[in-house]
């Protein structure tokens, strides 16, 4: 069977929050266990602060490529909270408010209400404020919250990407990309999608390894090649975890004429590490 070509999976994380320092970002790292989980991987991530010029730039970015994107923060109703809003305008597109985004946030509204044991007024001033936050780019479709029911979107964009958006609290973003990941992408997940096999080179310099690592790139198309260089670890000292990874076949064969070159060199190792 033929798999579906694995999109490039893309983070945009937006908040003054994180680009001050106030908040350190924990969106990345659980996203990549998301993708590593599911045999897949982020291809690329950016940080932008709350300035809507810079988002909206990002966004049509996004858009006009063919990658499946992850958006997390500024999808409220507060004035510091612009995504919604670049987002329609890097699409091209009016804002609109979602038929079910309207009925889920009411829905919200009344629970809390009962909750708080006040009546439900929903031509309230403060409540009607709170649909702002159905208003999506005309043609979204939303994507569940099952913390609070208030949900993010999903939009299409011109070159076939689809951005997804999430709320920053992790609590709500998180349950929603993995319910994105398992309800749009599972065609592509796969176990066995790559493996990483390399070995600890002591006291090298990787300027003298190069000519190796491309030789075997270049021997082995779909295979990367990886060197990380450590100056001072614990137990190993100066020190490069030599590597390659890709697909498991194709990785194994490349992994082979990396040892094979390497005895060329006259080095001392450490182990050999699989992943």
């Amino acid at each position: 069977m033929t798999l579906p070509m694995t999109p490039t999976f893309g983070l945009i994380i937006i908040g003054d929050e994180i680009m001050s320092g106030k908040r350190q970002d924990k969106h990345m790292p659980k996203v990549v266990e998301f993708m590593n989980t599911r045999g897949l991987s982020l291809g690329w991530a950016e940080y932008v602060g709350d300035s809507p010029e810079r988002i909206t730039a990002t966004l049509r970015r996004a858009f006009a490529s063919a990658d499946a994107v992850f958006c997390c923060g500024g999808i409220g109703a507060t004035p510091d909270d612009h995504t919604r809003q670049c987002a329609a305008q890097a699409l091209g597109v009016p804002l609109a408010l979602h038929p079910e985004a309207k009925r889920l946030i009411r829905e919200r509204m009344q629970d809390t209400a009962k909750e708080q044991g006040l009546p439900f007024e929903p031509e309230r001033a403060d409540n009607l404020h709170r649909l702002n936050m159905g208003t999506f780019p005309q043609g979204a479709a939303i994507i569940p919250n099952p913390y609070n029911k208030i949900p993010g979107f999903s939009c299409t964009g011109p070159g076939g990407a689809m951005v997804h958006f999430v709320p920053g609290f992790p609590v709500m973003a998180w349950p929603m990309i993995e319910s994105v990941l398992d309800t749009h992408y599972s065609a592509y997940f796969r176990q066995d999608a790559y493996v990483e096999k390399s070995v600890i080179v002591l006291g090298a310099m990787e300027a003298t390894l190069t000519p190796l690592m491309e030789s075997i790139e270049a021997a082995h198309p779909g295979v990367k090649v990886f060197s990380l260089p450590s100056v001072d670890h614990p137990q190993w000292g100066r020190h490069i975890e030599l590597g390659v990874k890709g697909e498991p076949a194709h990785a194994d064969q490349a992994y082979l004429t990396l040892r094979q070159g390497l005895q060329a060199f006259s080095l001392e190792y450490g182990p050999e590490l699989v992943r």
